[in-house]
């Protein structure tokens, strides 16, 4: 990838651009405060926050159902979230409203079902065991 700079990016108006905004930030995540990389790197925070913001008019629903609603957008079931968190149990248990999303499990879902993070830390009712 080429050397970018803070000084060349621009609104983000495609996946492409999206794409490229995520990878320059991973590479910029741990960059030392005050200096041009921080600086880039807290650019490319709103870029980013500005494109999903526009692409995703979701829904005003709780997370779980958000979650639900996205795994039907992209094809998946409990099984393929349970390959990107590793307990089959622990997510059934969420999608029935009976145990609470975990920040792990936020960032991981965040990251595959394409959901803002803070859509995903909004609390929601638990069902009671009987």
């Amino acid at each position: 990838m080429e050397k970018d700079t803070f000084r060349n990016w621009y609104l983000l108006e495609s996946e492409e651009d999206f794409d490229r905004a995520i990878a320059r930030y991973e590479l910029l995540k741990s960059a030392e405060k005050g200096s041009d990389e921080h600086k880039e790197k807290m650019l490319l925070v709103h870029l980013i926050a500005a494109y999903e913001n526009k692409l995703w008019d979701l829904p005003e629903v709780d997370p779980v159902e958000m979650i639900k609603i996205r795994m039907e957008d992209f094809g998946y079931n409990a099984t393929t979230l349970a390959k990107e968190y590793g307990d089959k149990g622990t997510i059934s248990k969420v999608l029935n409203y009976k145990q609470s999303l975990s920040l792990t499990m936020i960032r991981k879902f965040s990251h595959l079902l394409k959901i803002p993070a803070e859509w995903l830390i909004k609390e929601y009712p638990l069902k009671k065991a009987v």
